[in-house]
């Protein structure tokens, strides 16, 4: 999957956590995501329903 034209979007909470963050992506049907500090590293690319459920499951821990 080509990801060079992805619009990535860092989290808010960026600048108080020292940039130890990922950046996410809309891809058409999926969610890329990567780490803010390795930009041209890999990228992880996910189902928006596995995202989805990856999150719901985050947010229940």
């Amino acid at each position: 999957m080509d990801l060079s034209k992805a619009a990535w979007r860092k989290s808010s909470y960026t600048t108080s956590n020292g940039g130890n963050c990922v950046e996410l992506a809309s891809v058409p049907g999926t969610v890329a995501v990567r780490d803010s500090k390795d930009p041209d590293g890999p990228k992880l690319v996910v189902s928006r329903d596995g995202f989805r459920r990856l999150t719901e499951a985050i947010k229940g821990s």
